[in-house]
């Protein structure tokens, strides 16, 4: 589903690691963890096409009328825009041939799914961080995407939310879906069947998780 050959990626024209070999098969799932600086979310952007690589070549395999779906860190939303949380869910439909009456029934689901049903009318302004976490959760799930790349999904999640996240994630598995997503939670993350990917200076390591929170003092990770 996804391919990386020789890849790099960094600013200023400087490859902040060695290149990149990495394939990634329809229903995996990948943490990429690192320090901070590392590159993990730079690496996210290359994959999704938002920046270029510096070097190297990626081969993202989608159907048709499938495509490639990111969620960016919700610091990079604009609190202040005049939309209505459910105007921002709805947006995951944008591709969608559906009628206009079906995308109700599927925005009602999706926003019982999350828990955002009574917060729907709200703006953006006044939802806390993690009502916001879902609602861009529950954007991305109204896409019909066989590629999800999330950046730092459980950020500002309760632990109801995060429940909600990994019953998404693990049904996204069960379709075959391609998932990717930047973690801190290296503790959080050995809980669940998914595969590392070490981003660091000195070169890229592709193993199973749990391998890295075994050995995340050595690795100078933080749990």
């Amino acid at each position: 589903m996804i391919e990386c050959h020789g890849l790099q990626w960094g600013a200023g024209g400087r490859a902040l690691t060695p290149p990149l070999d990495l394939q990634l098969t329809a229903g995996s799932l990948t943490a990429v963890i690192g320090s901070n600086g590392s590159g993990k979310s730079s690496l996210l952007k290359v994959i999704a096409g938002l920046d270029r690589p510096l070097a190297g070549k990626i081969t993202c395999e989608v159907p048709l009328m499938g495509g490639v779906a990111y969620l960016p860190q919700q610091q990079h939303v604009d609190r202040q825009f005049p939309i209505r949380l459910a105007e921002l869910v709805s947006a995951g439909l944008w591709r969608s041939r559906l009628g206009r009456s079906e995308k109700r029934i599927r925005l009602h689901k999706v926003l019982s799914d999350w828990g955002l049903l009574d917060l729907q009318s709200q703006g953006l302004h006044a939802l806390s961080g993690g009502e916001l976490q879902r609602a861009l959760l529950a954007r991305l799930s109204l896409t019909d995407a066989r590629v999800l790349l999330l950046d730092e999904p459980e950020a500002a999640l309760d632990d109801v939310g995060l429940r909600l996240l990994w019953q998404h994630i693990e049904r996204w598995q069960r379709e075959g879906r391609t998932l990717v997503l930047v973690s801190h939670n290296l503790a959080g993350l050995s809980h669940h069947n998914c595969d590392g990917l070490l981003v660091a200076r000195s070169g890229c390591i592709k193993a199973p998780i749990r391998q890295f929170a075994d050995e995340r003092q050595r690795l100078g990770l933080v749990a």
